[in-house]
């Protein structure tokens, strides 16, 4: 099972010690996430590599590699403050948060949904639906309710 905290936590205390780039475990949860963060702009690339840097020409992951198989995200700052203030998990282990559109709605306009306060300007939450992982105004598009994964601001 895929754990949302972990790359929460290592973005976090990348942006925290001031890192140029961050490593994290290549999987699809985390691809699906490190992509919306980089279409919203709070990192600036994704790149595939293994545990001591990026590539530089195309690796494929195979069953021999795959444990080294990292994701490279690239931290973005401006005036020598992180873009990502805060990145926290929603949705547990222990409790796991699901919603509907009406929720989500709620959400995007200023309401509490359930336990969750409204979503402040500037900040965006991450929902794994059925039909993948979507940023929350995408997945009220689509019509999708689903577990809420964590938010960004």
């Amino acid at each position: 099972m895929v754990v949302v905290h972990e790359i929460c936590a290592r973005v976090q205390n990348g942006f925290r010690a001031r890192l140029q780039s961050i490593a994290v475990p290549d999987t699809k949860m985390n691809l699906a996430i490190s992509m919306i963060l980089y279409r919203q702009g709070f990192i600036s690339s994704v790149q595939r590599g293994n545990h001591l840097e990026p590539d530089k020409n195309v690796v494929k992951t195979q069953p021999h590699n795959i444990a080294s198989r990292r994701l490279w995200l690239d931290l973005k700052y401006r005036d020598n403050k992180p873009v990502l203030q805060n990145m926290s998990c929603v949705s547990k282990s222990s409790k796991r948060v699901y919603m509907k559109v009406e929720e989500l709605k709620n959400l995007t306009t200023g309401k509490r949904a359930k336990f969750i306060p409204p979503l402040k300007l500037g900040e965006i939450a991450i929902i794994g639906t059925s039909r993948g992982v979507l940023e929350i105004k995408e997945a009220i598009e689509q019509n999708h309710g689903g577990e809420v994964l964590c938010r960004v601001i």
